[in-house]
C-alpha cells in the first residue's frame, strides 16, 4: 500500500479499541519475569564471553599476551584481532568493533575471553595483558572548537545585518555535556551457529539493520543471519546498531563451536557503546520592541570520532519560530572520545535546551510573558520555504492549554520574589518540538478457523508498548476483541518493519499492520461472498447489510493470511511534519544551599491521533524525567588523561530517582493528522524530552535570579551567583 495523499475516513476512525487507555498485553509476562530478554534464553551447551577493553583512546596495540588467560581453568579461547579473521564495518559503524592493531577510542573491545562459566571468563579476562603505543588524544570540545569543520549551514535573508539592527537582542552561549543512554538492560547477545547459519539473540532496536550489519561484518549472506529480539529493556538509540557483544559472540561461537553469551558490564556500556555528544551552542535572537523576531541565529558545535556526524542541535531552530532572517550552522570537531551517536531526540533534545532558554531571556528583556512571546512568533509555514505549510501544527493550543491548567498567571514576573519558607519558588516553561519521521513498514496478519488473529512483524518493543498498539490496530480493523489477537515481534524472518527509533516506530508499524489488514478484510469478505467495498467487521464477524459470517468460518480450515507494507510518498516533502508541545515546571531553590527541587510538571502535546493514551503517557513521563536529569544531574565526566568516562555506572552517573520527580501531568490535545499516515497519528516517544531542560532552567532562574547557561544546573553554579 502506498500512502500518497491525505487519509480519508477508514476503519480506524471507529476508535472502539484504538485511542483507549489500554494495559500492555505483554505486561503480565514482564511483571512475572516470564518475558525473555536477550541474555535470558536457555541455549544448550552455551558458554560465556567477557570482553577486555582498551585503556587508551588513540594509538596502537603493540602486543597482546593471552598465555595466562588461556591456561586458566575453564577457558576455551581468547579472541583478538590476530585470530578473529577479517571483520568489515557495518553500514552505520564508524569504528571497528574489535580494536587491533589500531585503537580508536577508550573502551574499544580488544579481546574476548571465552570460558565454560561466567565467573571463569571474568577471572581470566583480568589475566590478558596488552601493551600499547599511545598517541595524544583530543578530548575536550572547548579545546577542539576552533578547529571544528562546518558540517552544514542554512542561511536565509541577511541575518548579520538584521541582528545588528534589531532593537532588542540576545546573544548567549549555552553548553550541554556528554550524556549516556543508561538504559536498564545492558547490551547482550547469544550467538549460535548451525553450519554456516547464525542465530543471534540480541538486544537491538532494529532487527533488519542488525541482520544486515552482522552479515556485512562477518562477510556472509544476509539470509544466513537470524536475529531474535523479543523484548528489549530500553534503548533510547543506544541499541540501534549491533555492537561488540553481538559481533564477538558470533566470532567466538564459530571458533569454539558452541553458543556464546556476552553481556556488557555497566562500565562497558558507558564507554564501549555510543553516547550523546556534548554541545556548545551560541544563540542570537533579534526582535522588535513589540516582540516580533527579525533574526534567529543558532550555531552549534559537537564532537565525534573521525568520520562521525554532529549532534544536530540546530534542527528545531530551522522551523520552530517565524523570522525573515535566519542562520543555522552546525560544526563538528574530531575527538578521541567514545563514539557519539543517536540518543533520544538527537539534536532537538539538547538544541531545545538552548533556544528555549534564549527565548526566556528575550522575553525578560522585552518585558513580555514567555508564553505570549512564543505565540506571537508562531508560524504555520516552513520559515525557510514559506510555500511549504505544516501538515498540522497547534503549538499555540499546547501553550494556551498548558498555561491555563498550570496556573501560569500566578507566576511572578520578577525573579526571586516568591518564597515558601526557606525555598525560593519559580515557574518556567518551554515549547516542545520534534520532527515526525515515517518509514516503510511491513506486517503479516492472519485469521485462523477459530477467528483468532495473528500479527507478525519484525518490529521491536523496547518498553514502548509496540505489542499492544499493534494488537489494538488489528483488533480495530477486523472487529475483534483485543484478547483475540496474538502479536509476534522481533525476528528477522518476519516481515521487515520500521523498527524502533526516531519516534517513527509506532506510527509507521501500525500503518504497516493497517495495510495488511486492508488486504485481509478484502479476502475475508470475498470468502464470505460479500462485496469487499461495503463489508463491515464487528463482533468477530464480517457483515453485509444484516447478514454476517463469523471470521473463523470465512477463513476456513486453512485460515487466510495477508502480508503487505506501507510505503510513504512525498507528503513529508510537500508538508512540514512535526509534533509539538509545551512544558511547564515549578521548582524550589533552597535560599541557603541552592539545592534545586522540582515541585510539579505539566506537559501538553499535539501529536496527531493518540493510539493508546496510557502507553503514550508513560512514554512522555519517562521523557520528562530524562529532561529533568539533563537539566539538573546528568553529565559524563571525562578523564583528561585517558579519554574515557570516569562516572561509568549508575551510582556515579546521576539519574533522577523517585524522590527527584514530583507530580507530573500529561495532556494530549484531541487532534488528527491525516497527512502523516493512514493512522492519522504521529510519534510521541521523543517529543516529551524536548524542551524540558529549558523549562527547568527557566524555572530555576525565575526562582532565584541566577541564569545558568552551562548544563547541568548544579549547586556550585547557582551558589556562585546567589
Amino acid at each position: 500500500m502506498k500512502f500518497t495523499e491525505a487519509a480519508g475516513p477508514n476503519p480506524t476512525d471507529a476508535m472502539r479499541i484504538l485511542g483507549r487507555p489500554t494495559d500492555r498485553i505483554e505486561g503480565p509476562l514482564k511483571v512475572t519475569g516470564r518475558a525473555t530478554y536477550a541474555a535470558e534464553f536457555a541455549v544448550p551447551d552455551m558458554v560465556y564471553g567477557m570482553i577486555v577493553t582498551t585503556t587508551i583512546a588513540s594509538g596502537r596495540i603493540v602486543a597482546i599476551d593471552t598465555a595466562r588467560a588461556l591456561s586458566a581453568p575453564g577457558v576455551l579461547a581468547v579472541v583478538t584481532h590476530d585470530n578473529a579473521g577479517p571483520l568489515a564495518l557495518g553500514d552505520d559503524h564508524k569504528l571497528p568493533l574489535l580494536a587491533g592493531p589500531q585503537v580508536d577510542q577508550f573502551g574499544q573491545a580488544a579481546a574476548l575471553v571465552v570460558a565454560d562459566s561466567f565467573e571463569a571468563a571474568r577471572a581470566a579476562a583480568r589475566l590478558v595483558r596488552i601493551d600499547y603505543a599511545a598517541d595524544d588524544g583530543v578530548f575536550d570540545l572547548a579545546d577542539a572548537k576552533d578547529g571544528a569543520e562546518r558540517n552544514s549551514s542554512h542561511v536565509h535573508g541577511d541575518f548579520e545585518r538584521a541582528f545588528a539592527d534589531a532593537p532588542v537582542q540576545v546573544d548567549a552561549t549555552y553548553t550541554t555535556p556528554d550524556h549516556a543512554h543508561a538504559m536498564m538492560e545492558p547490551h547482550a547477545s547469544i550467538a549460535s551457529w548451525d553450519g554456516d547459519e547464525l542465530t543471534l539473540w540480541t538486544a537491538n532496536q532494529m532487527v533488519d539493520w542488525a541482520a544486515r550489519d552482522m552479515a556485512k561484518v562477518l562477510g556472509i549472506p544476509k539470509e544466513k543471519v537470524r536475529i531474535i529480539a523479543h523484548h528489549i529493556g530500553g534503548g533510547f538509540g543506544g541499541k540501534l546498531w549491533v555492537r561488540a557483544d553481538a559481533v564477538l559472540a558470533a566470532v567466538a561461537a564459530r571458533q569454539v563451536e558452541r553458543p556464546v553469551k556476552i553481556v556488557l558490564t555497566r562500565p562497558q556500556v558507558f564507554n564501549n557503546t555510543p553516547h550523546r555528544s556534548a554541545t556548545i551552542q551560541r544563540l542570537r535572537l533579534g526582535a522588535t520592541r513589540d516582540g516580533r523576531l527579525t533574526a534567529i541565529g543558532h550555531e552549534s558545535w559537537s564532537g565525534d570520532v573521525a568520520g562521525g556526524s554532529p549532534e544536530g542541535a540546530g534542527a528545531q531552530t530551522r522551523q520552530l519560530y517565524a523570522a525573515p532572517h535566519r542562520r543555522v550552522d552546525e560544526w563538528l570537531a574530531t575527538l578521541n572520545l567514545p563514539e557519539s551517536n543517536a540518543m533520544r531526540a538527537p539534536g532537538e533534545a539538547v538544541g531545545m535546551m538552548a533556544i528555549e532558554a534564549a527565548m526566556d531571556e528575550l522575553a525578560e528583556r522585552l518585558g513580555i510573558d514567555p508564553v505570549e512571546l512564543r505565540i506571537l512568533n508562531d508560524t504555520q509555514v516552513d520559515p525557510e520555504k514559506p510555500e511549504r505549510r505544516f501538515s498540522h501544527r497547534d503549538l499555540i493550543g499546547c501553550l494556551r492549554e498548558g498555561a491555563e491548567r498550570f496556573g501560569w498567571n500566578a507566576r511572578a514576573a520578577t525573579p526571586g520574589t516568591r518564597r515558601d519558607g526557606r525555598w525560593l519558588v519559580g515557574m518556567g516553561m518551554a515549547a516542545a518540538y520534534r520532527g515526525n519521521i515515517v518509514l516503510k513498514s511491513a506486517a503479516r496478519v492472519g485469521v485462523d478457523d477459530e477467528g483468532r488473529v495473528t500479527v507478525t512483524t519484525d518490529m521491536t518493543d523496547i518498553g514502548t508498548g509496540s505489542y499492544t498498539i499493534l494488537a489494538q490496530t488489528a483488533a480495530e480493523m477486523l472487529g475483534v476483541d483485543l484478547d483475540r489477537v496474538t502479536v509476534r515481534l522481533g525476528e528477522s524472518t518476519f516481515p521487515i518493519s520500521a523498527g524502533s527509533g526516531g519516534q517513527f516506530g509506532a506510527n509507521s508499524s501500525t500503518a504497516g499492520v493497517y495495510a495488511a489488514c486492508v488486504g485481509l478484510r478484502d479476502r475475508i469478505a470475498e470468502a464470505a461472498g460479500f462485496e469487499p467495498a461495503t463489508a463491515r467487521f464487528a463482533d468477530g464477524r464480517v457483515w453485509s447489510g444484516n447478514k454476517s459470517v463469523a471470521l473463523g468460518e470465512a477463513a476456513g480450515g486453512q485460515g487466510i493470511e495477508v502480508e503487505d507494507r506501507i510505503e510513504f510518498g512525498n507528503l513529508t516533502r510537500k508538508f512540514v511534519q512535526a509534533t509539538f508541545g509545551a512544558h511547564f515546571v515549578e521548582v524550589g531553590v533552597d535560599a541557603d544551599t541552592a539545592e534545586v527541587r522540582v515541585r510539579r510538571m505539566l506537559g501538553v502535546f499535539g501529536a496527531g491521533r493518540i493510539l493508546n493514551p496510557k502507553s503514550a503517557r508513560s512514554q512522555i513521563l519517562g521523557a520528562m524525567t530524562m529532561g529533568v536529569g539533563a537539566a539538573l544531574t546528568e553529565e559524563l565526566v571525562i578523564d583528561p588523561r585517558l579519554g574515557g568516562f570516569i562516572n561509568h555506572d549508575l551510582a556515579e552517573y546521576h539519574l533522577p530517582t523517585h524522590a527527584d520527580i514530583p507530580h507530573q501531568e500529561v495532556v494530549f490535545l484531541d487532534e488528527e493528522d491525516p497527512l502523516s499516515s493512514p493512522m492519522k497519528a504521529k510519534g510521541v516517544g521523543e517529543l516529551g524530552i524536548c524542551g524540558v531542560g529549558a523549562a527547568v532552567a527557566n524555572a530555576v532562574y525565575n526562582a532565584c535570579g541566577v541564569r545558568v547557561r552551562d548544563y547541568p544546573i548544579t549547586v556550585d553554579k547557582l551558589l556562585a551567583g546567589m
